[in-house]
This record gives structure tokens, C-alpha cells and sequence, in this order.
């Protein structure tokens, strides 16, 4: 006879399932249920409810009504958790530890749900605000910086760079590996903004903006500024007020990260033929104590000094002309708005020489704004076509001296008029000038650019530059320091 497994055998425990699996598997299964069908599913969230209490986290977890932060608030001791909760951990003796992958499981669903589904409908300054944290707190998860991945106030971030973000290969702890998220991490930004773009969108920003305590509850970012720009010709008084209000916030803000970039590097040589500036903050203390070694007294123990030594601080610059060419159609809002503020910057460092061109069908040339990024962008109009041949025709008179020239034309390139465009640029390139072709100078990296021009910007010797910001500031001090 064969012995049959009655439960009772050598082959039960072996058999039987894991408890903390099928607790991990009910709240998976019910952020999944929650993510694709808006309508509650009472035996998911029953048995949810039961698992979270079971592993005494609160109930507020399964609220999709309560945001991450208030959930904190109450709970002080989670936020050490949700830091850093989809990063990888480290490798456990004795194999994994599958009731702590039960409760990051329930950390993580609350943190996904809230970020993922956005629901549908109009949408209040409070709901937007509060979409925000929480994305904030999903970026802290996967071990960024609040607001890096979205590209907004930490538009310097190291995922949208492309640099990783210390997060390697791993499974996250929930139950078996997932995609490498140095990987997956530059891709979800793109994301995250996108969904942030459609919540704005569905606000009734017009209302929102005549009310000033709604106002005050607005968080900037691309995606609000974005739509303040478009929107700007038909706002008055209050409204209009709020909104500039609001762009000059996200200026200043952007404008900060930027220019710490900047002025991370030197401008230019040191210039040996200028006399050191005789002020004590360049006094050279280890020159001045090594050339006057000789008046050292061993009986008093002291020190005569008879001549100081200065540092030279004066260093060499050549006058630079920077010429920055912008699209403002609708695809390069994000553009359009970096590089505004990147030209005044550079505006304001010396011996550089900035122009500012912004254009659709029809060109507009900002240079006498350029030194103030906030009133260029309201004389911008996004949106129209694209005919990059009328903003050549202000761009070429100003290349008076090519070497001391750098050109920076930002656009995606889907052009109405290419071969003409293109040869106009390769014109300028062999003229000795500078030429940077960009593709996109976002905060997200995200950008498409036409791949006609792309291969011939690559064939000229004058590849494009797509991705972070970074990588444009990189370019210009090169050339301009």
C-alpha cells in the first residue's frame, strides 16, 4: 500500500504554507485590487485589516483617504521605516525574515497606493499638496531626496543624472528580486511628473488662484508652472498676482541648485602678471611662514616676520559671448524654463556676455530680460509650431567674434524646415564658434529628440547633449572658464 499524506506525515511541514507569506500575498493582492478597480473589495480589506493589526502597525495604513505624513504625524516611529524602505537589505543569517517582509510589505503598499492612484475628478490645492508629500515620501523610499525624482526642488538629483542613487541590484526585502533599481529609478521620475501633471491639470486653477489662502497651499513645480504659463493671459488681479507669486517661488528655488552648480568650478587661470590684492583673506599663512624661517628666534620661540605673501585671486578671462537659442513649443515647457534661468546665471558672472532667444513660428529676442529669468518667462508664449530657421535669423548677426562664441540651441528638433535649419548650424559650427546642440535640459532627463538631426549633429563633431541639466552646465563652464 502507499502511504498517503494525510497532513499528519514526515512531508506536512514541508507542505504546508507560510503564514507571513499569505499575510504578505493579502496586502499585494489588495493593493493590486486597489490600484486597477476603484470599487472596495470587502474580503481584501477584511483580511488586510486583520494582518496589519496582527503586526501591530495602525489602520490608518489601509485609509486611502490619510497621506503618509499624517499617518507619521501619528506615528512617529514609522518614519525611520518608510526612509529608505525599498532600498535593498542587507543579507540576514539564517535566510530571510519573512515577518519583517510582511510589515515593509504593508509600508510599501500604503506608499505606492497613495502615489499611484490618483483617482479621477477635480482636484483640490489641499488633494495636490498632500499628492505631493507623498510622492515626496515614495522618493525617500527608494532612497532619494524628496522632490529628486520629480525634478523639482531637487532638480539636481542624482537619479535624474543618471548616476544612480546608491541602490544596486537587490531584491527589496517584500519577497524575491525586483529590476535592478539603479535601473528602474530614472524611469520612474518621468512618471511621477506625469502624474503630477494631470493632477494639475484637473484643478480648477483659475479658482484655486482668486483665493489666496488656496494659493498659499500650492507647492510649486514644473507641471503647476507649466500651466501658470499658459495660462498667465487670462488671469487678473488676485489671480494673476497669486500665480506670479508662485513662478518667482520656483525661480528662486531652481535658481539656487543652479547656481551652486555654476560656481562649483574656478574662472579661468590665475593671472601672475596682477599684484595679489593685499587684504587679509588672501593672506598665504604657510608662504609667509616658510619664506621667513630664517628670523625664527629659539631663544624667545617666536617668529619675525618681515614680508607677507598674498594669494593671487586675479585669474585670467577672455570676454565670452553666450548665445542661447530656446523652443518654446508646448514639448519644451521644462527646457524652456531651465534654461531661463541657467542664462541668468551666466548673465551675471563677469566677462560673459549673455543673449537669450526664445522661439516657435516666430522668434523673440529676450536678451534685455535675460539677467531676470522671472519676467523672461512671462514674456514667453508657450505653445505653436516649430521653425528654428526665424530664430537663426537673430541668433547669426550676433556671432561677431566665432572663437569667443558659444552657441546653445535647446529644442527636440522637429523642425518644418530641416535641411535648411541644419545647414545653417553646421555654418555656424565651422565658423569656429561653439555650437551645442541640447536635447533636452530637464530636471527629469526625459526627451525626445528628432533622430534625423540627431545623426547628423553626431556626424558634424557636435553630438547632442540629452538628459540632466548637469551635463549643459558641465559644457558652458568648460568653454566659458
Amino acid at each position: 500500500m502507499t502511504e498517503q499524506n494525510t497532513g499528519h506525515g514526515p512531508g506536512a511541514a514541508a507542505d504546508a504554507p507560510d503564514p507571513d507569506d499569505n499575510r504578505r500575498q493579502v496586502l499585494y493582492w489588495r493593493l493590486l485590487a486597489r490600484l486597477f478597480d476603484h470599487e472596495e473589495q470587502p474580503a481584501l480589506e477584511s483580511a488586510s485589516l486583520a494582518v496589519v493589526e496582527d503586526i501591530g502597525l495602525p489602520p490608518a495604513l489601509l485609509d486611502p483617504g490619510a497621506s503618509v505624513g499624517s499617518v507619521v504625524q501619528r506615528h512617529p516611529e514609522l518614519a525611520a521605516e518608510f526612509d529608505g524602505l525599498m532600498t535593498p537589505e542587507p543579507e540576514q543569517d539564517g535566510g530571510r525574515d519573512r515577518a519583517a517582509e510582511v510589515r515593509r510589505a504593508a509600508l510599501a503598499s500604503k506608499v505606492l497606493l497613495n502615489v499611484f492612484a490618483s483617482g479621477s475628478g477635480t482636484v483640490t490645492a489641499e488633494q495636490l499638496a498632500r499628492w505631493q508629500s507623498d510622492a515626496e515620501w515614495f522618493e525617500r523610499a527608494l532612497g532619494c531626496r524628496p522632490g529628486e525624482l520629480r525634478g523639482g526642488r531637487g532638480g539636481a538629483g542624482r537619479a535624474a543624472a543618471g548616476g544612480g542613487t546608491g541602490v544596486g541590484p537587490t531584491g527589496t526585502g517584500v519577497g524575491g528580486p525586483l529590476p535592478d533599481l539603479s535601473r528602474l529609478i530614472p524611469a520612474i521620475g518621468p512618471e511621477l511628473g506625469s502624474i503630477e501633471a494631470g493632477l494639475v491639470k484637473r484643478m480648477r486653477l483659475r479658482e484655486v488662484l482668486a483665493d489666496p489662502a488656496l494659493a498659499a497651499r500650492l507647492t510649486p513645480s514644473m507641471s503647476l508652472i507649466e500651466q501658470l504659463l499658459r495660462d498667465k493671459d487670462n488671469l487678473s488681479g488676485v489671480a494673476l498676482a497669486n500665480a506670479k507669486a508662485l513662478i518667482r517661488r520656483y525661480v528662486d528655488e531652481v535658481t539656487e541648485v543652479l547656481r551652486t552648480q555654476v560656481e562649483k568650478s574656478t574662472v579661468g587661470e590665475l593671472d601672475r602678471s596682477v599684484p595679489p590684492k593685499r587684504v587679509f583673506r588672501n593672506l598665504d599663512i604657510d608662504r609667509t611662514i616658510w619664506k621667513n624661517l630664517t628670523n625664527w628666534d629659539p631663544e624667545g620661540e617666536r617668529l619675525y616676520v618681515d614680508r607677507l605673501y598674498y594669494r593671487h585671486t586675479s585669474r585670467k578671462t577672455t570676454p565670452q559671448r553666450l548665445i542661447v537659442v530656446v523652443d518654446q513649443s508646448g514639448s519644451m515647457v521644462d527646457s524652456m524654463v531651465n534654461c531661463t534661468i541657467l542664462a541668468s546665471i551666466f548673465a551675471g558672472l563677469p566677462k560673459v556676455d549673455v543673449h537669450l532667444i526664445a522661439y516657435d513660428t516666430q522668434a523673440l529676442d529676450l536678451t534685455p530680460w535675460a539677467h531676470d529669468p522671472f519676467e523672461t518667462l512671462l514674456r514667453t508664449k508657450l505653445g505653436g509650431g516649430t521653425d528654428g530657421t526665424v530664430a537663426m535669423a537673430l541668433a547669426q548677426p550676433k556671432i561677431a567674434e566665432p572663437r569667443n562664441t558659444v552657441v546653445v540651441w535647446i529644442s527636440d528638433f522637429y523642425e518644418w524646415r530641416q535641411q535648411e535649419l541644419f545647414d545653417s548650424m553646421a555654418a555656424v559650427h565651422r565658423s569656429g564658434a561653439k555650437f551645442i546642440p541640447v536635447g533636452s535640459v530637464t530636471s527629469s532627463g526625459r526627451g525626445s529628440v528628432n533622430p534625423w538631426f540627431r545623426e547628423r549633429f553626431k556626424d558634424l563633431g557636435a553630438p547632442v547633449i540629452s538628459g540632466h541639466i548637469k551635463k549643459l552646465v558641465h559644457e558652458l563652464k568648460t568653454f566659458l572658464t
